[in-house]
């Protein structure tokens, strides 16, 4: 299975019974799978739904999913309440006959509160059902296209990835191959070392040299993070291999990766080495960035 990136767009239109939609969704790098979504109002019974659908195809990720609606809407209706209607009729003519004055007007009377009703009739559960269905079903068109967008990046990220795996190995190859590691080449830089601080006059014990030759030389032999390393890149590689949601894995086995090559610089006796310690890690620091896209 290929590896997926967490960045990715995707749309997805429908319509049902002169009702148009279209659904937007987009995502971008997370540390879980979060969807945060835009509904209109009178639809957020389908928010549950959504998140659901989401947890089935999608791992990890901050998700937005906007729903946008046109075309046929449930309409309102005025409806006269003739109850309230009369009450306020018979409240003014019995008003009038105390005080005098002019009748009523119609538009004075539907002026007032309680009069005019304005109601939106009540659908059949069976139509909302289909209506909600049908939107849920272009919904699900979206995230599998969102999906396919994620896996098309998700390829690109893994060409990048192993071609700086591949990179990795070659620098500890050349690490491990050093003219600088050779027993001759340290034993002729410890040496060099030895005969400066000789030739100060200084009183120095050479049993004591030797003890701190050969302290410094096991202190700064870096066969063990060597090891490590390559540890390390047959491991990306089947990481890499393997595909689903690794991106959790190989962003520890980055900043292990990270750890090595540290450890590897603060070791190094040798320009050379410390030259190729810095090489490793600013391709370690490039592939953490990557990483971080991986579903």
């Amino acid at each position: 299975m290929a590896i997926s990136s967490m960045t990715g767009y995707s749309r997805s239109a429908g319509s049902l019974d002169g009702l148009h939609w279209q659904w937007e969704v987009k995502s971008v790098n997370g540390k879980a799978l979060d969807l945060r979504c835009r509904l209109p109002v009178g639809y957020e019974a389908l928010e549950p739904q959504l998140r659901a659908t989401a947890s089935r195809i999608l791992k990890r990720g901050n998700l937005q999913a906007s729903l946008n609606l046109t075309g046929a809407t449930r309409s309102e209706e005025v409806r006269l309440n003739t109850e309230v209607l009369e009450q306020v009729i018979a409240a003014g003519e019995a008003l009038r006959g105390r005080i005098g004055g002019d009748a009523l007007r119609a538009d004075q009377l539907l002026g007032l509160r309680g009069v005019l009703d304005v109601a939106t009739p009540l659908e059949d559960e069976a139509e909302v059902e289909r209506r909600h269905d049908a939107i849920l079903a272009s919904f699900l068109r979206a995230l599998e296209g969102l999906d396919a967008a994620r896996r098309e990046e998700g390829a690109r990220l893994a060409a990048v990835l192993a071609s700086q795996i591949e990179r990795v190995g070659s620098l500890v190859a050349a690490a491990r191959d050093n003219p600088a590691r050779s027993a001759e080449a340290i034993r002729a830089r410890l040496a060099e070392q030895i005969a400066r601080l000789m030739e100060t006059g200084a009183d120095l014990d050479p049993d004591r040299l030797h003890q701190e030759a050969i302290l410094i030389a096991t202190r700064s032999d870096i066969q063990e993070e060597l090891d490590r390393l390559v540890s390390h890149v047959e491991a990306a590689r089947k990481l890499l291999a393997s595909g689903d949601a690794i991106g959790r894995k190989f962003d520890f086995l980055a900043q292990e990766f990270n750890r090595e090559a540290n450890t590897l610089c603060s070791k190094a006796i040798d320009r050379s080495l410390t030259a190729i310690g810095l090489d490793l890690k600013t391709v370690i620091d490039q592939m953490r960035e990557q990483v971080q896209n991986i579903e």
